[in-house]
Parts: C-alpha cells; sequence; structure tokens
C-alpha cells in the first residue's frame, strides 16, 4: 500500500521526513484543520475511558509529536485522542544522530532518539494557546538522562502538566534512556506512581510499560498500577528483541516498533488482561496497521488502540480508515 507522498517522503532521511511531517501538520492545523476535518465520531465509535469520552477508539501514540506542536493538524487526521511527547521537565538534545532509521522491507522502524524535546514548559505554552482541540489530549512524561531524582523529576512533570491534559501517561519503557526501564520493577514502581499519583489532582493517569517484560514483570506492573490507582494501561511500547528482519537498518540499536512488533504486542496484552482480571482498562500498541488488526486487539481485551509507525507506510488516511473499518465490523 502506498500513498501520495510516500515517494517523496522515503527520498529525505527518516529524521528529516519526521520534521518535514510535522511542519506540514502545524501548518495545516493552523489554517483550520481541525475544524473541517475533526477526529472521527460518531455515536457507535465512541469510547468511555477514565471517565474521559473519546470520540472513537483509536489513538496517536506518543512519539510523533515530541513538542505538542502539530496537535490540531493531528486531530483532523481523525485520531480520536493525541498523545503528545515523551516530554522531559528539562529540555535535551537526545541522542547523536543518525538515530531513526526506516526498514521498509519489513514495514518497521527503529529509533533511538533519547527523548530528545524542547521541554515541558515549552509543550505546555503551546497547548495552554491552542484556541480549542477537537478530540482527547494525552501528555506523555519521562524522565531527563542525567536526572539525579527521577522520581521527583516525574511527579513535578505530572504536577505541570496535569491543568494542560485530558491524561497523563508516565513513560518507563523507552530502551533509550539508561536505567529508564529499572522503574519498571517493584517497589520502584510502587514508589514512582505513588508520587506521580499525589501530585495529578483529578488528571487521570496512564502507565505505558515495554514489551520486553516477562510475565512476572507483567504481573508486577499491572499490580503496581492498580495498587495505586492508575487509570489506564498502555502495552506496549517499542521492543529490544529483534525477530526476522530483512531491512539493512535492522542491526541498528535502539527500540523496533511497526510490524515485526504485531504479535509480542498482542501477547503482552494478552497477558495484561489475564494479570488484570477486567480490573484495569488496556490500551494496546505497536504494530497496529488497520481495521483488522484493531479490531482483534479489541477482541483480545483493549478498550483502544494506538497507532504511529504504521503511519509511515499507509499514510495520513490511517486513524479514518481504522475508525471507519471497526464501525463496518
Amino acid at each position: 500500500m502506498t500513498y501520495p507522498l510516500r515517494p517523496a517522503l522515503f527520498a529525505l532521511d527518516a529524521e528529516t521526513a519526521h520534521r518535514a511531517t510535522i511542519a506540514a501538520l502545524r501548518m495545516w492545523g493552523g489554517i483550520g484543520a481541525p475544524f473541517s476535518g475533526r477526529s472521527e465520531s460518531d455515536a457507535s465509535s465512541a469510547v468511555r475511558v477514565a471517565g474521559i469520552d473519546f470520540p472513537n477508539a483509536v489513538g496517536l501514540a506518543a512519539g510523533l509529536d515530541k513538542n505538542a506542536e502539530a496537535i490540531a493538524g493531528l486531530f483532523g487526521l481523525g485520531f480520536g485522542a493525541v498523545e503528545v511527547g515523551t516530554l522531559t521537565l528539562r529540555p535535551q538534545p537526545g541522542n547523536p544522530k543518525p538515530r531513526l532509521f526506516r526498514l521498509a522491507e519489513d514495514e518497521a522502524v527503529i529509533n533511538r532518539m533519547g527523548f530528545n524535546n524542547h521541554g515541558l514548559d515549552a509543550a505546555l505554552a503551546r497547548i495552554a494557546a491552542m484556541p480549542r482541540r477537537a478530540g482527547v489530549l494525552g501528555i506523555n512524561v519521562g524522565a531527563n538522562k542525567d536526572s539525579t531524582d527521577r522520581v521527583g523529576d516525574y511527579a513535578h512533570s505530572v504536577r505541570k502538566a496535569a491543568p494542560h491534559g485530558d491524561y497523563i501517561t508516565i513513560n518507563v519503557s523507552s530502551p533509550n534512556t539508561p536505567g529508564l526501564r529499572d522503574l519498571q520493577s517493584r517497589p520502584a514502581l510502587d514508589e514512582l506512581l505513588a508520587a506521580c499519583h499525589a501530585a495529578r489532582g483529578d488528571t487521570p493517569l496512564f502507565l505505558k510499560i515495554a514489551p520486553d517484560l516477562d510475565r512476572a514483570g507483567i504481573d508486577g506492573a499491572v499490580r503496581a498500577a492498580i495498587d495505586n490507582r492508575i487509570d489506564a494501561l498502555i502495552v506496549s511500547n517499542t521492543t529490544i528483541s529483534r525477530p526476522a528482519l530483512h531491512s539493512k537498518h535492522a542491526g541498528e540499536a535502539g527500540g523496533l516498533s511497526g510490524a515485526p512488533l504485531r504479535d509480542l504486542a498482542l501477547a503482552k496484552l494478552i497477558e495484561a488482561r489475564e494479570a488484570s482480571g477486567g480490573a484495569l482498562p488496556l490500551i494496546s500498541a505497536g504494530g497496529i496497521d488497520g481495521p483488522d488488526e484493531a479490531k482483534r486487539r479489541l477482541e483480545a481485551g483493549a478498550v483502544l488502540v494506538q497507532v504511529y509507525s504504521a503511519l509511515v507506510y499507509r499514510g495520513p488516511g490511517l486513524a479514518r480508515a481504522i475508525v471507519r473499518g471497526l464501525a463496518t465490523r
């Protein structure tokens, strides 16, 4: 499957294409895209999760709009929710380039971006300046690489972001910040979630975990989320595992996303459903590239799905295609 702009974007290196996409979405959003092309919605596609009314069950995962620059344009693509970030308390440049790779033969992406972003305050200022938004806004927060108090920084980020987002996601699952994934283990996760819960006010908190957790790790993360009154669990982030890949970039370090993550993401969703026993809403991400796969995740226990890497290969019509496809099933 292709789309008109794909050859032009694929002629650029992956990170340049990403920046060009954000610039185009920012421009399109600025001329009224969200009001003529708002989130795809009808009575049958609306979903209520954690007290939030989502116009549809298809969200944009964090990572595309790291700095909250193109929210209006992204809602104009039909997403029921847009999650910006990951944002850190202080600006940071991220890892050295090159750090983003298309694996076209595999319909996959490897990234080792390293939470490159302008900082939380800059993004919140952009969000505050928006006149209105057409769907649900999530704000994904992480830790600076050089943080000496990650728990305190997460809590401070949650406190600052809470008035500006419909929900806040705590990202402890990126493989590209050294030691970050250690926060998924108890009791570190309990300490972190308790601090973030105390900081959130009334804003729902979501937790994003890695697909590389074993079953005991999934069980522990689910129990920590329930015990600390987290409102939903996003399963999952990119993987450091390497299934069979065909691209010349297969050996690059970083998190793998896209089609090769599909089966692992589904398996971890099922494990999380079994561990939670229905006590925790689950959001599925990883390898979702169309209505059939989205339906499979919803049938496996997810209440919402998120997409990102498939946009590279399927194009800007993906969200509407999934929403409309789900409505006819």
